[in-house]
């Protein structure tokens, strides 16, 4: 099927049957995505484990992921139980409440490392722009789900819901997070493609991205976010400084070698060399213990793990069912893309969590909550 033909039956009427052809010899992707969370998830807690052995409050890092998880097994096993179509129903106000939960973080929210993205709640951090990336993709699905796109998107078709992108990537930004806010403008542009944007319009934004990247290099971003940026090129311009993370990441990535150093025998991690390894950069701690064939077998993971995801997309019998699916899967890949890219020093350094496998209690609920949906939508797509 090219990918002009998928972007025009978004926009015909979905036949119950039509992946009919296909449901025998794909039924067993419907747990695929729900499976190889599991998977991930376990692999994700053991290099947990390891990452923070050595910290007095390494025990306490493990329990809270281990209450995440959990909690993200509860929301899970609820989100089964309707039909994925109350969602739609309910999109501008998961939008809206979740637009409150940013107000509430410059109101009254935490502030850790500089940054204020957190909000208490009862013993509970909860960081609200992780959550909006999934309340967007919500929002778009049901925003597009009766536009005809056929003809391919306009101009002001696009000037609605690029406002209602902004400005929660605007109070994302001010936090600042701009990790989040780059991840929910890629989904939003992946979700834009797979609908199909107008040849002239895609070459419009592209010269204008092209054209607005000086000025938010020089105007939007903070002085250490352009050092970032810099030291990026060329990390040695200050080792012992911006570029620090970098240099210590891709030290611990390279000496991993083929089989890697073994469970817990990682020394970067270990002896403190490498900052924020139980977060941003577990994937440095696993690649160091694991070496090359365990970071290709959580390749190999993601990779069916995003195959699946896109199965759930091109078999959902409805247009917002397709979009949010497509959207779901979008924010995994760039999360996996992003965050493997920055710890291999072949992106610049962005606060972007590996699902399953970076620590984080709101994250991972998103991630959960996400692999939730797609396996309500694949069960229940001819359910109405």
């Amino acid at each position: 099927m090219t990918y002009s033909s998928m972007e025009t039956n978004l926009d015909q009427t979905f036949d119950p049957n039509r992946s009919s052809n296909y449901e025998e010899e794909f039924k067993w992707l419907k747990w695929v995505p729900l499976i190889l969370e599991l998977i991930i998830l376990s692999i994700g807690m053991m290099n947990l484990l390891s990452a923070t052995g050595v910290e007095d409050k390494s025990l306490g890092l493990w329990k809270n992921q281990a209450v995440s998880i959990a909690l993200g097994t509860i929301i899970t096993v609820i989100l089964q139980i309707p039909h994925y179509s109350f969602l739609s129903r309910l999109a501008y106000l998961v939008y809206m409440g979740n637009m409150g939960l940013l107000l509430a973080v410059l109101a009254f929210g935490r502030s850790s490392l500089g940054a204020k993205r957190w909000i208490s709640l009862g013993g509970f951090s909860l960081q609200p722009s992780e959550l909006m990336k999934l309340s967007m993709v919500i929002f778009l699905a049901k925003y597009f789900e009766n536009k005809n796109t056929t003809s391919g998107l306009r101009i002001r078709d696009l000037i609605v819901p690029t406002l209602f992108v902004i400005i929660p990537v605007a109070f994302i930004i001010v936090q600042p997070d701009l990790g989040t806010a780059m991840i929910i403008m890629l989904v939003y542009g992946s979700m834009l493609l797979f609908l199909r944007i107008q040849p002239r319009l895609l070459l419009i934004l592209t010269i204008a991205a092209a054209v607005s990247l000086p000025v938010v290099y020089n105007y939007g971003l903070k002085p250490y976010q352009r050092q970032r940026i810099t030291t990026f090129i060329d990390p040695m311009s200050d080792p012992k400084g911006a570029g620090y993370n970098s240099i210590q990441s891709m030290i611990a990535v390279g000496s991993g070698q083929l089989w890697g150093k073994g469970f817990k025998k990682g020394t970067q991690a270990h002896l403190n060399f490498l900052p924020e390894h139980h977060t941003d950069f577990i994937f440095s701690v696993f690649s160091e213990e694991w070496g090359f064939i365990g970071c290709s077998v959580l390749l190999l993971c993601y990779g069916l793990f995003l195959m699946s995801g896109l199965s759930v997309a091109y078999q959902s019998n409805d247009k917002f069912a397709s979009l949010l699916a497509f959207g779901i899967i979008s924010i995994f890949f760039w999360h996996v893309f992003v965050n493997m890219g920055m710890v291999m020093g072949m992106l610049p350094i962005v606060g972007v969590p590996l699902p399953f496998m970076s620590y984080g209690g709101s994250a991972l609920l998103t991630a959960m909550s996400g692999v939730a949906i797609l396996v309500n939508i694949a069960n229940k797509k001819y359910m109405f």
